[in-house]
């Protein structure tokens, strides 16, 4: 299985909110806007998760969830061990934990995006949970609560070796999204070869002391 590893956390931490994530030409975006419309129209809810109770999930009850869709979550807990790989633990609840952790700091991260980056997800995102486009063109069969890690490794792969710029950009929004929130995450930074902030950064911002 490939780990779907970008180069930099950090640096791609510093671009992401600058930039188009899918850069899909005219075509692209009608049809992304297309699906978006027909996931609105066919009743799938498009509203954030808000915060789920401890006895129906793995995420932390006291978190309020502002941009993923309970759909989202399902689809980034399948997707996150085959962008992963062998970065995650195979301890069973410290592997649960450090998925839920990753997918809430990737709702944190987006909730403070563009309205245009976040637009952009939303229809990928949409794209990816509406059943028959997540069928015919993620090529997943199940719903992704119930997909293997093969089965994400596969698709994943498909749209980084494929000759179509739309899934191209999709695959580099997914991983990059998934890497800055694992590795940008201070218990993680030794995994990507990331020594810290130099001492003096830690004594002098905040945000370091409170990290």
């Amino acid at each position: 299985m490939t780990d779907h590893v970008t180069a930099s956390a950090a640096q791609d931490s510093a671009l992401l909110n600058r930039r188009s994530f899918l850069r899909t030409g005219l075509g692209g975006a009608l049809f992304l806007g297309t699906v978006s419309v027909t996931v609105g129209l066919s009743g799938c809810s498009t509203a954030p998760a808000g915060r789920l109770g401890a006895v129906e999930t793995r995420m932390d009850a006291r978190y309020q969830f502002q941009f993923l869709t309970a759909d989202d979550i399902d689809l980034f807990e399948a997707l996150l061990p085959a962008i992963l790989g062998s970065a995650l633990t195979e301890q069973p609840n410290t592997r649960r934990m450090a998925i839920a952790g990753t997918v809430e700091r990737i709702d944190a991260s987006i909730h403070k995006f563009g309205p245009a980056n976040q637009k952009e997800l939303r229809q990928l995102f949409d794209l990816l949970n509406f059943p028959p486009t997540r069928v015919a063109i993620a090529r997943v069969w199940p719903a992704w609560r119930n997909a293997t890690v093969e089965q994400a490794d596969a698709f994943l792969e498909r749209w980084r070796t494929g000759s179509i710029g739309l899934f191209n950009n999709g695959y580099m929004a997914l991983t990059k999204i998934t890497n800055v929130a694992f590795y940008g995450y201070q218990e993680n930074w030794y995994l990507s070869g990331y020594p810290g902030p130099p001492e003096w950064a830690v004594n002098a911002l905040p945000q370091f002391r409170n990290a």
